[in-house]
């Protein structure tokens, strides 16, 4: 268990010392080296399997080749013009792809950014711009990003509103169905969609529909603690948009590119969101976003709306097209719907034996496991997580949590099933070494997690 860390401590007490701890939120002493497939390796030489594809952007994996081959390729060519003022094909080649693989056969445009942030920024813009309305309906416990319009969006962190403010005006954030932990104490099968219900009377009271430009929901809440919503629930809401001259914009940062065993979240519900956010998996870890909309929505604004000079950066874009090629030739959509069942499988065994296991949720390969300390009451398990995540790392496994309860598990759509047994069979042993009281509380004081 014990794992040299000489050059990794040096490097992060320098990393403490010139950079912002606005930036990062810690978990262990890991500095990245090297990464193939599901498998990588730190500055020691210490190597791990990857159960969080950082931060569900690797979908591809570590270096894909395919992917490595497009951006040498390109950067050898021009690494970048601002396609504010000229042209270049990959961009073109990239649009087509993105209004060919998101849902709906509508006519479709799509606006470049540089992170999921920038795409969620110019969802309120582009909504705004459409429809002449002012107001937007986001969802508490959501995340969306760090700049100014994302920040406003989000309801998930005070940390992330303290001392900011103020944030964009005209932005209402309403309950989204969680089942496990209701936000009206509620039992899933009387609650009769009480969270649609709290948005109608919402609509009916303060804020009039023929103000509300977009609702902007994630399909499923990823930061929130992989929160997938009860089947009826995303079809309703979007019918209420509909009846009321509403965009429904589904915010896909980390939920697309094949991460939920569809290519979108949003088509496990048959959904056509008017515009769709994309980021993180795009381009297999190259800084790129997208929102893409239907055409008379995008071409509703005017430049310089939502111009960036480095937007559809053409490495990045070359990047992207060889993610989409890669996911598509080696059939990774498929292969997370089913190596997702079989992971969430073995964590419903595991739940039988562990009584700090609460609950497990997701589709595809993006899994929340909820820990308790106590299944009647639902307390989080904020203690448990850290110490499980530490004793993981320790035992040559990445896994994070978030929600400060829940275990994150995203690797990347290519690990193999001997990687998965792996490393589910380090979370089981950590898991008894818990109950067991083998792991120390001098750990809490180590690891900070999200």
């Amino acid at each position: 268990m014990e794992r040299k860390l000489t050059e990794a401590l040096k490097l992060v007490s320098k990393d403490e010392e010139v950079i912002s701890p606005a930036g990062r939120v810690p978990y262990y002493p890991f500095v990245m080296k090297r990464g193939k497939g599901a498998t990588i390796e730190d500055i020691d030489g210490n190597r791990y399997i990857d159960f969080l594809s950082s931060a569900a952007v690797l979908n591809t994996g570590h270096a894909h080749p395919r992917v490595v081959k497009a951006i040498k390729k390109q950067a050898d060519n021009f690494i970048h013009y601002t396609p504010a003022y000229m042209y270049h094909q990959n961009m073109v080649e990239l649009a087509q792809q993105l209004c060919r693989i998101t849902p709906g056969d509508m006519a479709k445009k799509v606006a470049f950014g540089q992170s999921g942030s920038d795409a969620n920024d110019g969802a309120i813009k582009l909504a705004r711009s459409f429809t002449k309305r002012q107001k937007i309906i986001a969802f508490l416990r959501s995340y969306h990003g760090s700049t100014y319009g994302a920040l406003s969006l989000s309801g998930v962190s005070l940390n992330m509103r303290r001392n900011l403010g103020p944030f964009l005006p005209e932005i209402y954030h309403i309950p989204f169905p969680d089942c496990y932990r209701c936000p009206f104490k509620l039992q899933t099968t009387k609650c009769g969609l009480a969270c649609l219900e709290y948005f109608k009377m919402l609509l009916d009271t303060i804020v009039p529909a023929e103000e509300v430009a977009a609702v902007i929901v994630e399909p499923i809440q990823g930061d929130a603690g992989i929160v997938v919503p009860p089947d009826d629930y995303l079809p309703a809401l979007k019918k209420i948009c509909e009846e009321n001259g509403i965009l429904f914009i589904a915010e896909e940062v980390q939920t697309g590119f094949g991460r939920t065993g569809k290519w979108f979240a949003s088509e496990h519900w048959d959904l056509e969101p008017d515009a769709i956010i994309l980021g993180k998996a795009i381009a297999s870890g190259m800084p790129l976003s997208a929102l893409v909309a239907r055409k008379e929505i995008m071409d509703s604004w005017v430049a310089p709306a939502h111009l960036f000079t480095m937007e559809g950066n053409p490495v990045c874009c070359a990047a992207a097209l060889a993610t989409i090629e890669t996911i598509e030739q080696e059939k990774l959509v498929q292969k997370s719907k089913q190596m997702g069942e079989y992971i969430r499988g073995r964590f419903n065994e595991l739940k039988k034996e562990h009584e700090v296991i609460g609950d497990v949720r997701g589709k595809g390969l993006l899994i929340g496991v909820d820990l308790v300390t106590n299944r009647e009451t639902k307390q989080r398990g904020e203690k448990e997580a850290a110490k499980i995540c530490w004793r993981c790392w320790e035992k040559g496994l990445i896994l994070t949590f978030f929600s400060k309860s829940v275990l994150r598990v995203a690797p990347p759509l290519v690990i193999t099933k001997s990687e998965a047994d792996q490393a589910l069979d380090i979370i089981e042993d950590s898991l008894k070494e818990l109950k067991a009281g083998k792991i120390s509380d001098e750990v809490l004081n180590k690891i900070r997690g999200w």
